[in-house]
């Protein structure tokens, strides 16, 4: 799985001008399953997400996770994470997960996220909408995360 963790001040994801997820201070997680992922990965990745130290302790040092600050995560699903350009000025998206198996992931991460981030609000957008995301980058902070099936 393929993810692009923005640490936010706020992210709200409107679809058709109507509000349909939104958190004030936290994570936007925009997400892509790939071929060959599973819960496994899946599991992975939400464990490290929920981890990763990117928020200020009291001396200004990335030391905190977003379960430390009760941070809000908006996950985003994004399949043109998996974008191949090296064959062109067309990206391919032969990596992606086909849609069935991306909303499958997609929903068993969002749910698992409602269920271990109890600390914060969990919102999403809608799996295969044309979806508008606005944010308010933190810092700015943007780090790429992957959790590659096991070989």
């Amino acid at each position: 799985m393929i993810t692009v963790l923005q640490r936010v001040r706020e992210a709200r994801v409107d679809i058709e001008g109507r509000t349909v997820g939104q958190i004030g201070h936290g994570l936007l997680v925009l997400v892509c399953a790939e071929q060959g992922d599973s819960e496994k990965e899946a599991d992975k990745l939400l464990a490290k997400l929920m981890k990763l130290r990117i928020f200020m302790d009291d001396a200004g040092k990335m030391n905190r996770s977003v379960q430390d600050v009760q941070g809000g995560l908006l996950i985003v699903s994004q399949f043109t994470l998996a974008a191949d350009t090296t064959g062109g000025n067309r990206p391919s998206f032969t990596r992606a997960a086909n849609p069935q198996e991306g909303q499958r992931l997609y929903d068993y991460l969002v749910e698992q996220a409602k269920v271990l981030h109890n600390v914060g609000p969990v919102a999403t957008g809608a799996f295969g909408a044309d979806m508008q995301v606005h944010l308010v980058n933190d810092g700015p902070v943007t780090i790429p995360l992957r959790v590659a099936p096991a070989a």
